[in-house]
């Protein structure tokens, strides 16, 4: 058994490639081989968003506060609100983060493949944030 203390994980801002806005990240799981599970929890402050991506084995997502926005590539954006739970199937173009006026966090829950959890493009536009959900 390993307890990992409450506090002993800093914080991270992460990567602006990859978000838009406002994040924070903080760690849950980052399973040793040959486990695969990775789970993070993120916040969001509202206009904050991830950049398109995919999973290469899907991602769960758990909404724990707040109410933000997902979509899928070529479908509509939908309204996520805490106690919701969405799932990306493997290599599906997908974006989520929070609304424009509300944050939102959520536990992101995906497995590696090959070392590799998630393949980053292209950033949402404002535009695309913008559409009519």
């Amino acid at each position: 058994m390993e307890i990992k203390p409450c506090g002993s994980r800093p914080s991270a801002k992460p990567s602006p490639d990859y978000f838009t806005g406002a994040v924070r990240q903080d760690p849950i799981i980052e399973a040793p081989a040959p486990a695969q599970v990775r789970a993070v929890t993120v916040t969001f402050e509202p206009g904050a968003r991830t950049a398109w991506h995919t999973h290469p084995l899907g991602q769960t997502l758990v909404v724990t506060s707040g109410c933000g926005w997902a979509q899928v590539w070529g479908g509509r954006i939908e309204e996520i609100r805490t106690g919701d739970v969405v799932w990306f199937a493997p290599g599906e173009k997908h974006w989520h983060g929070a609304t424009a006026s509300t944050a939102m966090t959520h536990i992101a829950i995906q497995e590696a493949q090959d070392g590799k959890a998630v393949d980053w493009l292209e950033h949402v536009s404002d535009e695309q944030y913008r559409a009519p959900a």
